[in-house]
C-alpha cells in the first residue's frame, strides 16, 4: 500500500484537469499525453482500485473493501468461556476397566485436569494469536481507525491493547503452569480419595484463577471487539470524493445535494460524528466510455443492477462515493482529536479526490472557524497533502463575505480556480456536481487504462 499515494494523487490530479476544463487554468485531459515515467509511477497499485471487467472480479485485489475489522475473532465472554470449559472437562469420565481403584482415580483426575486448562488456555491464546495476526493484514485507514478506537478506550482505562493483549498472555501463561502442577499433584496421589480431592480442588482453584488473571482483560477485548467490528467498511476499489474544513462550514449540504438524497452515516466507535457518506451512479457505454451520471435510484435494492444495465443500454454501472468528514482545526497534527485524525486517514490512505470547503462569511458559529484559521488551515493540508486531487470551493454563496477574504483565498490559490456554492438557493450546485461525478467516472477509466498498459510490470 505503500505506492497509493504515488497512484492516486497523481492520476485523479490529471483527472482534475480534465473535470475542470470549463473553468480558466484547467487543461483538458484529451489534449494531454502520459508519458511513459508517468505511467510507470502510476501502474504499481493501479490494480488495488481497478474494475476494469466483471469477469476479472475473482482476481481482484485482497484490498478490494476495508473489512478486516469485521474479520477480528469472535471473543465470548468470559463467562461463557468459563462455563464451556467447565462442561468439557465434566465430560471426561472415568475408566471403568480400569479394576485399580487408585490408578482408575488418578487417570481420572490428571485427565480432567489438564482437559480443564486446555479449555481454559486455549481461547486465551486464540485471542492474542488472532488479533496480532488480523492487525497486521489490516489496510493502512483500518490501522487508523483501529488505534483511535483502542486510543479512545485508553483514555477511559489506562490500558492500551497490546497491554490487554499481554495480561491475556501472561494469564494464559500462569493458567498452564498452575494447570500442571494440579496434573502432578492427581497423578502422583497417594490414594484414590486424595486424587479426586486433587481434581476436584484443582478444579476450582484454576476456575478462582482463571477469574482473577484473565477474566477483566478478556472483558475489555470483549467490549473492544464490539467496537472495531461495528466500524464502517469502505470500498477500495470505487472512487470517492471527500468533503474537507472546519466545522461548521456546510459540507454534509453540499454532500446531500451532489450525491444520494439520504446519505449514510457511517458512525465511528470512538466518535458520535461519524463520516456521512454519499453516492453517485456512473454508467459506462463499454469498458473505455462514460455514458452518464446520475444520482442512483434510492428503490433499489442493494447491489440490484439498474433496469438500463439489465435491458443492454449500458454495459454496467458503479456506485460511487461523496464522504464529508469530521472537521478539523487548526492546530499541530500531534495535537488532533479522533475525528480530525479519522480526516486526515481517510486523504492519507483511501481512493479520493479532495474538496476542500469554506465559509468565508463569517457565521461558521465555531471560534476555531474563523476565515483566518480556514486559509490557514487550507495551505496547512494542502502542503500535506500536495499531490492529491484539490477542488476548492466556498459554501454559502447566498451571504455576503468577509471584506478582504476573497482576496486573501486568491493570494493563496496563486491563482488556481475555485467554485462558489450554495446549499440553499443551489448557486453553482449543478456546476460541483457534474464535475464531480465525471471526475468519479474518469478516475476509473484512467486507473484502468494504467493497469492495462502492456509496457510497465505491476
Amino acid at each position: 500500500m505503500k505506492h497509493l499515494l504515488n497512484i492516486l494523487p497523481t492520476a485523479m490530479v490529471m483527472l482534475c484537469a480534465c473535470t475542470f476544463h470549463l473553468v480558466k487554468g484547467f487543461t483538458p485531459l484529451s489534449t494531454r499525453i502520459l508519458s511513459s515515467r508517468q505511467v510507470a509511477v502510476l501502474m504499481p497499485s493501479s490494480a488495488l482500485f481497478s474494475t476494469t471487467s466483471h469477469k476479472n472480479d475473482s482476481k481482484r485485489s485482497q484490498f478490494r473493501n476495508t473489512g478486516g475489522l469485521r474479520r477480528l475473532p469472535v471473543v465470548k465472554s468470559p463467562v461463557e468461556l468459563m462455563n464451556k470449559a467447565r462442561t468439557e472437562a465434566e465430560r471426561v469420565k472415568a475408566d471403568t476397566e480400569m479394576k485399580n481403584a487408585r490408578n482408575r482415580a488418578r487417570k481420572h483426575g490428571t485427565e480432567t485436569l489438564n482437559t480443564l486448562t486446555q479449555a481454559l488456555c486455549i481461547p486465551l491464546r486464540d485471542i492474542v494469536k488472532g488479533y496480532n495476526s488480523e492487525f497486521r493484514r489490516l489496510h493502512p485507514f483500518e490501522k487508523v481507525v483501529a488505534d483511535l478506537t483502542a486510543r479512545a478506550r485508553q483514555r477511559r482505562d489506562g490500558l492500551t491493547l497490546q497491554d490487554v493483549l499481554n495480561e491475556i498472555h501472561e494469564a494464559r501463561k500462569m493458567l498452564l503452569e498452575a494447570g500442571k502442577d494440579w496434573v502432578a499433584k492427581a497423578k502422583n496421589a497417594e490414594t484414590a480419595r486424595e486424587a479426586n480431592e486433587a481434581m476436584e480442588e484443582g478444579t476450582e482453584c484454576l476456575l478462582d484463577l482463571y477469574q482473577q488473571l484473565a477474566a477483566e482483560p478478556v472483558t475489555g477485548i470483549v467490549a473492544l471487539q464490539s467496537s472495531l467490528r461495528s466500524a464502517p467498511a469502505i470500498q477500495l476499489d470505487t472512487p470517492a470524493v471527500v468533503l474537507v474544513g472546519v466545522p461548521n462550514v456546510g459540507k454534509s449540504s453540499i454532500v446531500r445535494k451532489i450525491s444520494s438524497g439520504t446519505p449514510e452515516i457511517n458512525n465511528y466507535p470512538f466518535t458520535t460524528r461519524g463520516m456521512t457518506l454519499g453516492h453517485v451512479e456512473v454508467f459506462w457505454a463499454d469498458n473505455d466510455a462514460i455514458a452518464k451520471a446520475v444520482i442512483p435510484d434510492e428503490r433499489r435494492k442493494p447491489g440490484a443492477p439498474s433496469q438500463d444495465v439489465v435491458m443492454g443500454k449500458y454495459a454496467f454501472s458503479q456506485l460511487c462515493q461523496v464522504m464529508d468528514s469530521p472537521g478539523l482545526l487548526l492546530r499541530d497534527n500531534e495535537d488532533r482529536n479522533e475525528m480530525e485524525m479519522l480526516t486526515i486517514a481517510a486523504m492519507q490512505h483511501l481512493p479520493t479526490a479532495v474538496i476542500y470547503v469554506m465559509d468565508l462569511s463569517g457565521e461558521a458559529g465555531d471560534r476555531f472557524s474563523s476565515v483566518s484559521d480556514q486559509l490557514q488551515l487550507r495551505r496547512q493540508v494542502r502542503s500535506r497533502f500536495p499531490r492529491r486531487p484539490w477542488i476548492d470551493v466556498v459554501s454559502k454563496a447566498d451571504k455576503d463575505v468577509v471584506e478582504g477574504s476573497i482576496e486573501e483565498l486568491e493570494e493563496i490559490m496563486d491563482g488556481s480556480p475555485y467554485l462558489r456554492v450554495s446549499a440553499l438557493d443551489d448557486t453553482g450546485i449543478e456546476e460541483l456536481r457534474m464535475e464531480v461525478l465525471r471526475m468519479l467516472g474518469e478516475v476509473r477509466v484512467v486507473l484502468d487504462a494504467i493497469s492495462a498498459s502492456p509496457n510497465v510490470r505491476p
